[in-house]
């Protein structure tokens, strides 16, 4: 019954690493990088619809986006989307495709995306020792119940305390690497 406790935790612990990256993807680091894009929603006849799932999006060289909509009539659509997504990029239209040229960071810019990116990694931490949390509270429940015996309760605890530690060591990690991203020129 703890081994159960302790794989939810770990399953709820890799979703919160995948949640992460998936945001650290997002960030733009002066490279293009469809992920920078993809999830901007756009009005698709009155519906809000991810671009991802209304256009082919590319990177054909390092600092260019190429986004092809799959119904012409949506280029419009698509161009306000982005301007609208407040991601800093100004896209144009030659009527069959959409080019975005990403932009080369500034130093202020730098400064500003290493702060957003050590905040969502800070998220990412709390959201650890809030998994941590819930499993500790279904461990003490256990042994109120009688179900685990108090050595095992405090082994289960410091295998929680344990896997905090190696995920925030992730968590610290991918941080890193995307600040890395950040500050090669």
């Amino acid at each position: 019954m703890p081994d159960k406790v302790t794989k939810e935790m770990n399953t709820r612990m890799e979703q919160t690493l995948e949640v992460l990256k998936s945001a650290l993807s997002k960030v733009q680091t002066g490279r293009a990088n469809p992920a920078m894009i993809e999830d901007v929603t756009v009005d698709y006849y009155g519906a809000a619809t991810p671009l991802k799932q209304m256009a082919t999006i590319a990177a054909p060289d390092a600092n260019l986006l190429v986004v092809q909509p799959y119904d012409k009539t949506q280029m419009g659509a698509v161009e306000k989307a982005i301007l609208a997504a407040d991601l800093g990029l100004n896209p144009t239209s030659d009527g069959k495709v959409i080019r975005i040229k990403v932009p080369k960071l500034s130093e202020e810019r730098r400064g500003e995306l290493t702060k957003i990116i050590k905040s969502k990694g800070e998220e990412a931490k709390v959201a650890l020792r809030n998994v941590r949390r819930d499993a500790n509270d279904k461990l003490e429940r256990m042994k109120e119940d009688g179900d685990i015996s108090e050595d095992d309760y405090h082994r289960y605890r410091d295998k929680t305390d344990e896997a905090v530690r190696d995920y925030s060591k992730k968590v610290d990690d991918l941080i890193a690497e995307k600040d890395k991203q950040l500050q090669v020129i």
